[in-house]
Order: structure tokens, then C-alpha cells, then sequence
């Protein structure tokens, strides 16, 4: 059959296939009224597949061997498959053989493949991206042949979704759309510039990473023009390799393709990107109709499209976005979008090039070439964008009336902010040259300044509303800039009252103030209230966001903050990719550094999901970025290193999180000054990493100094005052200075009872219970333990895991007190912890050793195995760890048995040498083994015994 006949032939059968065989014969029918030969032909096929049930129910190639998770191809192993086609399988693999480490795209070709076709195809994919190197596109990194004969490609691995997906779930808004198009549009270019036509361009090979870049994927069936020959090269070899529903016409045809093919398919990805659907309604979605639409039918206009979802849609709402779209739409995104899906490919653009400069002048505000270029159509162009200096003319006002008619509302806008901007800069200039005035020359203390504004803002702006919520604002930014929160948090409250009552108040005014006050709230332990206040306000923000980018990307980053301290990490990170689309938007001085703030945001929650290795990266990044635009002294650089200090500890390197936190204290007290909250939240990071260390005299210093300056400026019952109270108590107990230790948690207990929370109370009471303990007075402790029992129940339950933990510690003090409860205590204990938190946590653990102890000591050789496999577990864990040093003691001092020279006795010499050495400023189990070992001198077996189980 020639290949005429068959294009002529192939939809009709793809039509009657997809048919039931009661439908069949009306259809060929009907075919048979226009060419009865193909109709004839069409029924011979057809009848081929009648009665042929096991027709390819065996594969025709055999694989050779099964490709699965941890087979390694090459150097690579194998970790997931990530798609596959009749062509291959795309694996996400991982270097083996140790050069270095690097996670890629593993293209395979099928094994046992034999069609030369698809070896050659592969190999021409290898040669064309070896040819390509752009930003946009997912680079080569490797290529070769496994020792089982397998052909493969490792590829850039790109972690995205596809682009249509990226722009529905995140809303983006259109401006960010095109110039995230025009990304793919220079990746495209790239490739016709290295005379590569790519054939399959789709949203499926088009991703967008977390941070919003595009990426380029699948030359499988692109197509290289040689040099000096015509720019064409056949797309179709017998069988359909592009993606029907977004192939030109020509490819359709089996005509020859050339650059303006990837035009087109451009062309139906920006129709989706406008319209959220394809360009062609059709009855049946049969691969006929496609083909028959994109050879014949016109398509329709994007504005178009949306008017009628328009019409079908029965939320009010909704309805009105989609037609306030298609007024967006139409005109000169209309033109672009219809220029690239022209039938004849020389009615298209020349170029990708050509489309994305055209989309360039859209954006610009200048006349596109896809619209004739009439003298009132420029006009208007050059009016809308030369707007803000013609407004300020009159006789230009009058000669272009209806141009500014079109943009009465924003300009007025715009006016009405320059105004209250120059207003307010004047009453805060005035505020200062009254102070000079009064002062006679005198230092002039700031927040008395700030205060004397709040005071005249009263007299003076009683009747401007809007005036004087802008100045709270105003004040309350630079209140938190000296770490006044609470005194931020006052007047943010009276603006939101002010703003409540006066609907005339500016909309980006409320936006702004809405970012503002969740800031605080954040910032002041009150994520709850934030996002309350916050939520009512996502419609206005949504509603500006094209007017107002940078207000609103700073709204929905600081919502995305407490949504994520709130938990919410899906909310978190939709706002937080929706703030960067909006920042990358707009090309504004201090733009940079606010798409930095975005991804740093972004960044956090990768630690959140343990994705450390990728959030350091992104630190490290913004980090250099941020040294390149603004320099090292920035407030942006103190949350960078901040950041990267938590995620070196979780990594389990305190002194990498120590070495950065120095760093960052110096440039938070730059920046922030010695005093303030940030400043004094670094020293109390700095001290927990040197604590991860048990350097307990080097915490205490940045420790002491921090609640120094907390005693200062917080009330007397903070709750950051409270928790400043308690990890102070933590390191004076480590040292062994119990009565400062007891003093600081009996303030802890004071706030807890004044404030009223039955948990912190609960806390507080169990921590000095604790220290009471180790201070050899178990006694006093017991009664603090049963009232911290109490409120526990009361709250969670007996069965609660809080419940157990303060039942094992119960168990400890009974057993140094001599009570027979005590093992009862402690198996019960044992038992809702390990439902609670499992075997490896450290509270599981600490009550499996307390009941191993105690039942060692009175004989059972089964725990006194225990306590050796408790002990092990920090051989096997590679790091120091309490619980197993003292699980050790208490094996050793058991064995010893008052035997000074014993084998036991020796050991235990040598695990005190070894702890002191991890520990070299003491610390409780320093103590601890220190009592054994004196205990493994008493001559009393009983005695020894005894004091190893009872002993705090």
C-alpha cells in the first residue's frame, strides 16, 4: 500500500477500532457512500483481529533480563523507575561506584530490543544532547553501554512537575506565566540554534522545579538539521512517534517538520497555559477526530474558550474570573496564540525566537507583530505604556482621554499612595524637628521618639483615618526593628480596629498591614491568631496580585510562615511558591533579595520533610547570592546561617553548627544590635549546639548572658523567659550546681503556675523532681511527681505517653526509696512509652534501663543480659550516648560485687576514662559512674547490689 493511500486509510481505522461492533457497520456504511474501495478495505482489517484473541498476547521481543530497583547499568544502580515507553525506561539512579555522588535520569534502551530503528534513534538523542547546554534544559552528564549490552543516558535529574500542573495548583499569575513560557521558549531556541528540532514538545517534558525554573526534557525524537542541507528531516518512519494532541499538522501529514513545528506545539502549550484546556472542542475524543481537527478545523480563540467556561459555570465567582480572563486574553494574546497554531507552517511565527520576543513586547506594553500595526492600535500601545508621565500633563490628558480612561482607576491609585507616602514623610520629618527643637541638642533616645509620633499621630491625624493607621504601620515596623514586639503588636491591633471601621482605607494598605500584624504574631509564639487574622484577607490579596505583586507575595510568604508553624506543610509550601512566581514577576530594587526571602522559605520545608542535603544546598546559594547583592551584613544572612546550623545539628554535627552560629552572632549583632530578640535567639542556638557537645561551661556563658538581657526586657511571667529558666537549669545541673539549678526551675514552676497551663506546669514539676533525685532527695520529689501525675491525666489520660514518662521517672525515685511499686511503675511505664514513641526513643530507653537495673539487682540474670544489650548499643550506634554508658555502670558495678580487683571493676575504670573524655566538663553520668566505681570498692555484695539499683 503507498503511503498516500495509507494517511488516507489510518484515522478511519482508529475510528472504527475504537467503535463497539454494533457500531461498526453504520459507520462503514457511511464510508462506503463516499469511497466504497476504502470501505472494502477498511472490513478486510477489521476482520483480521475477529476471532484472533491470543493476536500479541505474547510479547515479541523476550527482554533479556529484568531491569528492578538495584540493578546497576553501568556505574549507576538503579533506585525507581520514573516512566516508559515503547522505546526505553527512565530510572531515577544514583552513582555506585564511589567517584563521587550524584543522583540522575537513567534513560535505558528496552533490553532485547532488535529494531536497528530504535538503536539508531537512541544513538541520535545521545549525539543531540550532547550538542545542548542551556540552563532550561535537562543536561547529558554521561552516556555508554552495560556490560549486559544495555544502551543508556544519564541525564540532569530534574525534580518538577509539569508545567500546566505547576501553574493550576499554585494559581500563577499570568504575567508570571509568560515570562515563565519565555524560559521554555529560550530552551527551544537553544536547541534550534544547535540545529535541533525537538518533535514532542508537551507539558509532560516540560517541568518546573520547586524554585520555579523551567526544564527541558525527552529529545527522544528530535531531529537534527545538518548543516548546509534544507532544515527539514521526516518526523514519521511507519509509526507515530510524537504526541498526537499536540502535533503540528505537517507531522500529522508525514510531511517534512522544520523549526516551525515546534512553533505550533508551543503554541497549544500556551493555549493551555491561558485557557486551562486544548485548543479544539470535540464531540469524541478518538484519535480521528484529532487528526481531522488539526488538519481542518480552525481553532478556538483563547478569549473565546474562556467565555464559554464562562457560560457553563454556575459559581458566580468563578464565573466572573473567567470573563475578567478573557478581556486579559483578548486582543494581543488572542493574536499571538492564533499566529502560532496557523495550518501552513509559513503563516507562523519565523522563529521560537520571534514568538518570545513577541510575548516580551506583550508584557512591555508595546505593539505586537502579530497584530496589524494600525495608527490607533500604536497610539494606545504607546499610551498605556508611557501612562505615569502623561498623567501628569494636562494637555496630554486631554489629547489621550480615552486611553487614560482605561486606566483611570489604577493611576488614581497610584496618586492617592504618592500622596499618603509624601504625607506621611513629612509628619515623621516634622516629629524629628520638633524632638531637635525640644531637646536643645540632647541624645535623642528613639523609642520616646517613636512614642512622641504615636502621640501626635492622635491629635493631628484624628480625622484622617487612613493616615493614621499608615503611621502605626509605620512606627510598629520600626518597633519591631529594635525587638519591641509587644509594643508592635499594640499598635498593629489599633491600625487593624482602624482599618475595620473605614472602608476608604487603601487596599494595599490592608494588605500590607495583614502581613505585618502575622509577622508579629508569628514571631511572638501566636501562629494560631496569625493565620485567623490572616485567612479573611487571601481573596483581597488574590484579587490585587497582579497590581500589587510585591505587597502580596510578602502577605502570602508571611501566611505560608505560620501555616507552616501550624504544621500545615502542603498549605505552606502552595503560599510560599505562589510568593516567589509573584517576586520573579517584577523587576523592582530589592526584588533579588525577596526572591532569595522566598526560596529560603521554600528551603525550610525540605528540612521539615529530611531533605537536608538539598535545603544546605539552597542555603549555601542564597547565601553566595546574597553576598553578591546586598553583602555580608544583611538581616537575611543571620536566618541563613541560623538555618543552616539547625540542619547541621539534625545531621549530627554540632561543632559545623557551632562554627556557623559564631559567624551568626556577629553579624546578628551588626545588624540587630546585642539586645535584641533575634540577637539573643542565636546565643540560645549557639548553646544548644555547644550542649550537644556537653561543653555544659562554654553553654553557660551565652546561656547566662541571654537571660540576662530576657530578665530585662520581658515581663516577669514570658513564657520566653520561662523556657530561658529552664534549659539554664538544664546546665547548671549538668555542672552540679543544684541549688542554682533548683532556683531557676522554681522560677520556671512560678510562670508556669501564674500563666495557668497545666502542661508547662506539669513540666516544670517533673524537671525539678528530676534535680531532686540527683541531689540525693528523692523524698521531696515524690510529691512533685504525684501532682505532675495528676495534671497529666487530667489533660491526656492515663494511657498518655507524657503520663508514662513521668511514671518511669516515679519508678526511679520509688526504687532509690525502697518501694516494692517501683517495678510495677516501671514496667507499666515501659509499656505506654513504646506504644507511645517506639523502642529508639531516648524515653523508651531510659525507662527499659531503669526496670533492667532494678531487676539485675535483685538477681534476674535475664536483665543483667539486658543492660549488657543496652550498653552494646552504643558500640553499634558509632556515637557517645548516655543511656548506653550508664547501662554499662550499672552492668559493671552489678559484677563487681564489692571485688575491687574484678575484670568488671577494670572495665568500669576504663568506660569512666573513656566518658570523661567525651565529656571533659563532667556532667550527671560523669557523676554517676564516678559513684559506682566508688560503690565497687564497698565490701558488701548486698550492699553494692543494692546502691546499683537504687542509686539516681
Amino acid at each position: 500500500m503507498d503511503p498516500a493511500r495509507w494517511l488516507r486509510l489510518s484515522p478511519h481505522l482508529d475510528e472504527l477500532l475504537e467503535l463497539d461492533p454494533s457500531e461498526r457497520g453504520a459507520r462503514l456504511a457511511e464510508i462506503a457512500g463516499d469511497d466504497a474501495e476504502l470501505a472494502t478495505e477498511l472490513t478486510k482489517m477489521l476482520a483480521l483481529e475477529t476471532g484472533r484473541d491470543d493476536f500479541l498476547a505474547e510479547p515479541i521481543v523476550v527482554p533479556k533480563a529484568l531491569l528492578r530497583e538495584g540493578s546497576e547499568i553501568g556505574p549507576y544502580r538503579l533506585e525507581e523507575l520514573l516512566g516508559e515507553g515503547g522505546m526505553g525506561q527512565v530510572w531515577r539512579a544514583v552513582r555506585a561506584d564511589g567517584l563521587y555522588q550524584r543522583r540522575v535520569a537513567l534513560k535505558l534502551l528496552r533490553p532485547g530490543l532488535t529494531d536497528q530503528n530504535l538503536r539508531l534513534r537512541f544513538a541520535r538523542e545521545r549525539q543531540i544532547l550532547a550538542r545542548l547546554a542551556h540552563p532550561h534544559i535537562a543536561g547529558l552528564l554521561d552516556a555508554g553501554v552495560s556490560a549486559e549490552g544495555v544502551p543508556y543516558l544519564a541525564l540532569e535529574y530534574v525534580e518538577g512537575e509539569p508545567i500546566t500542573r505547576y501553574w493550576k495548583r499554585l494559581d500563577v499569575p499570568l504575567d508570571a506565566r509568560l515570562r515563565m513560557f519565555r524560559q521554555v521558549c529560550a530552551a527551544v531556541s537553544h536547541a534550534h540554534a544547535n540545529l535541533v528540532v525537538h518533535c514532542d514538545l508537551k507539558p509532560s517534558n516540560i517541568l518546573v522545579t520547586r524554585d520555579g525554573q523551567v526544564r527541558l526534557l525527552d529529545f527522544g525524537i528530535a531531529k537534527l538539521l545538518e548543516a548546509g542541507a534544507p532544515r527539514v528531516d521526516h518526523t514519521r518512519t511507519g509509526a507515530r512517534a510524537f504526541t498526537l494532541h499536540y502535533a503540528a499538522p505537517e507531522q500529522i501529514r508525514g510531511a517534512p517538520v522544520t523549526t516551525m513545528t515546534d512553533v505550533y506545539s508551543l503554541g497549544v502549550v500556551l493555549y493551555e497555559l491561558l485557557t486551562g484546556t486544548k485548543p479544539y472542542r470535540l464531540k469524541r475524543q478518538s484519535d480521528a477526530e484529532w487528526e481531522e481537527a488539526i488538519l481542518s478545523v480552525d481553532p478556538v480563540r483563547p478569549s473565546q474558550m474562556l467565555v464559554r467556561q464562562a457560560e457553563l459555570e454556575s459559581d458566580r465567582f468563578q464565573r466572573q474570573q473567567l470573563r475578567r480572563r478573557a478581556r486579559r486574553l483578548a486582543g494581543d494574546l488572542d493574536n499571538i496564540v492564533m499566529r502560532t497554531l496557523c495550518k501552513e507552517p509559513d503563516a507562523r511565527y519565523p522563529s521560537v525566537e520571534a514568538l518570545s520576543e513577541d510575548l516580551a513586547r506583550h508584557l512591555d506594553g508595546r505593539p505586537v507583530q502579530a497584530r496589524s500595526q494600525g495608527l490607533l492600535y500604536v497610539a494606545r500601545k504607546f499610551l498605556r505604556r508611557h501612562r505615569w508621565a502623561l498623567a501628569g500633563s494636562t494637555a496630554a490628558v486631554v489629547f489621550t482621554a480615552v486611553a487614560v480612561g482605561v486606566t483611570w482607576r489604577q493611576s488614581r491609585e497610584a496618586m492617592d499612595e504618592a500622596r499618603r507616602t509624601q504625607a506621611m514623610r513629612d509628619f515623621i520629618a516634622s516629629v524629628f524637628e520638633k524632638a531637635a527643637e525640644t531637646r536643645a541638642g540632647s541624645a535623642v533616645d528613639l523609642r520616646s521618639l517613636l512614642d512622641a509620633a504615636v502621640e501626635r499621630g492622635d491629635r493631628e491625624l484624628s480625622r484622617e483615618p487612613a493616615a493614621q493607621a499608615e503611621l502605626f504601620g509605620q512606627v510598629a515596623r520600626l518597633r519591631m526593628g529594635l525587638g519591641d514586639y509587644g509594643q508592635a503588636l499594640t499598635l498593629l491591633e489599633r491600625q487593624r480596629r482602624l482599618i475595620e471601621r473605614n472602608a476608604d482605607v487603601p487596599e494595599s494598605l490592608r494588605i500590607e498591614a495583614g502581613a505585618l500584624r502575622g509577622d508579629v504574631l508569628r514571631r511572638t509564639g501566636d501562629a494560631r491568631a496569625c493565620t485567623a487574622g490572616m485567612r479573611p484577607l487571601i481573596a483581597l490579596a488574590e484579587r490585587r496580585q497582579a497590581t500589587l505583586p510585591s505587597p502580596t507575595a510578602e502577605f502570602f510568604s508571611q501566611l505560608g510562615r505560620c501555616e507552616r508553624a501550624l504544621g500545615d506543610v502542603a498549605r505552606a509550601r502552595m503560599l510560599f511558591a505562589r510568593a516567589l512566581a509573584l517576586r520573579q514577576s517584577v523587576d523592582t530594587p530589592g526584588a533579588a533579595v525577596a526572591e532569595i526571602e522566598s526560596r529560603l522559605d521554600l528551603a525550610t520545608l525540605q528540612v521539615d520533610q529530611g531533605e537536608f542535603d538539598d535545603a544546605l544546598r539552597t542555603y549555601r546559594e542564597a547565601r553566595a547570592r546574597l553576598d553578591a547583592e546586598v553583602g555580608p551584613k544583611h538581616p537575611l544572612q543571620v536566618d541563613i546561617g541560623r538555618q543552616i546550623a539547625t540542619v547541621e545539628r539534625r545531621l549530627g554535627h554540632p561543632g559545623r553548627a557551632e562554627r556557623e552560629l559564631v559567624d551568626t552572632l556577629t553579624v546578628a549583632q551588626d545588624v540587630h544590635g546585642p539586645q535584641h530578640p533575634i540577637t539573643l535567639a542565636v546565643r540560645r542556638e549557639l548553646a544548644d549546639a555547644l550542649i550537644d557537645q556537653s561543653r555544659w561551661r562554654d553553654a553557660a556563658l551565652p546561656l547566662r548572658t541571654r537571660h540576662a538581657e530576657l530578665t530585662v526586657r520581658l515581663p516577669a511571667n514570658s513564657p520566653y523567659l520561662r523556657d530561658s529558666h529552664l534549659v539554664l537549669a538544664r546546665v547548671e545541673w549538668q555542672l552540679g550546681r543544684l541549688p542554682a539549678a533548683l532556683s531557676s526551675l522554681q522560677s520556671a514552676l512560678s510562670i508556669d503556675r501564674h500563666r495557668g497551663d497545666p502542661d508547662a506546669i506539669a513540666e516544670s514539676l517533673a524537671a525539678q523532681a528530676q534535680v531532686l533525685h540527683e541531689a540525693g532527695r528523692s523524698a521531696e520529689a515524690r510529691p512533685l511527681l504525684d501532682e505532675a501525675r495528676a495534671l497529666r491525666v487530667d489533660r491526656h489520660g492515663a494511657a498518655d505517653g507524657t503520663v508514662a514518662d513521668v511514671d518511669r521517672l516515679m519508678g526511679e525515685i520509688d526504687a532509690a526509696l525502697g518501694e516494692p511499686r517501683a517495678v510495677p511503675e516501671l514496667t507499666r511505664a515501659l509499656h505506654f512509652l513504646r506504644l507511645a514513641y517506639g523502642m529508639k526513643d531516648p524515653r523508651t530507653r531510659q525507662a527499659q534501663l531503669a526496670l533492667a537495673r532494678v531487676q539485675a539487682a535483685q538477681g534476674d540474670p535475664v536483665a543483667l543480659r539486658l543492660l549488657d544489650v543496652i550498653a552494646a548499643s552504643a558500640r553499634h550506634s558509632g556515637r557517645a550516648e548516655p543511656t548506653a554508658w550508664r547501662a554499662a555502670g550499672y552492668a559493671d558495678a552489678i559484677r563487681c560485687a564489692g571485688r575491687p580487683r574484678s575484670s568488671a571493676t577494670r572495665h568500669l575504670a576504663r568506660l569512666l576514662d573513656a566518658v570523661r573524655d567525651a565529656q571533659p566538663d563532667g556532667g550527671v553520668v560523669v557523676r554517676e559512674l564516678e559513684r559506682l566505681q566508688h560503690q565497687c570498692q564497698r565490701p558488701s555484695v548486698q550492699i553494692a547490689m543494692r546502691d546499683a539499683a537504687s542509686g539516681p
